[in-house]
């Protein structure tokens, strides 16, 4: 798959610098110039004919939405997988530190369990199959 990528890349890129090139062309348009853009502006159709035709080879990639919300606000797409891994870490973190607080919350409350109702906490630790003994 990376090879579809690239030759669309590839593509893009050359489609963007003769797109830059049209732009200095027209900006400071002289007639004896004509004949060069019109060699771009046909350099550009052929370009979209050739973006065009690599679009089926790429069609099963998909991009999350997230990606163009990082290009639109003028971000670097490619920061998008750093701050995808940055925020599941912290979630990681988060979700650790609750299951080690649920965890000593278990221990807490089977010790004052075994201390208020014994009998029912052993035949509970009998029927989980736990052998701890009772304190």
């Amino acid at each position: 798959m990376t090879a579809p990528l690239e030759n669309l890349e590839t593509q893009l890129e050359m489609f963007i610098e003769n797109v830059r090139q049209i732009r200095i062309i027209v900006a400071d348009f002289q007639p004896q110039g004509q004949n060069v853009l019109n060699q771009k502006i046909q350099t550009m159709v052929f370009g979209l004919q050739e973006i065009d035709k690599l679009k089926s080879q790429v069609q099963d990639v998909h991009v999350p939405l997230e990606v163009f919300d990082y290009i639109d606000q003028g971000r670097n797409p490619q920061l998008y997988t750093k701050d995808c891994i940055e925020k599941a870490l912290t979630k990681n973190e988060q979700v650790k530190g609750k299951i080690d607080a649920y965890r000593k919350f278990k221990a807490h409350l089977l010790v004052e369990l075994s201390s208020v109702f014994p009998n029912e906490l052993a035949k509970y630790r009998a029927i989980r199959g736990d052998e701890r003994p009772s304190s």
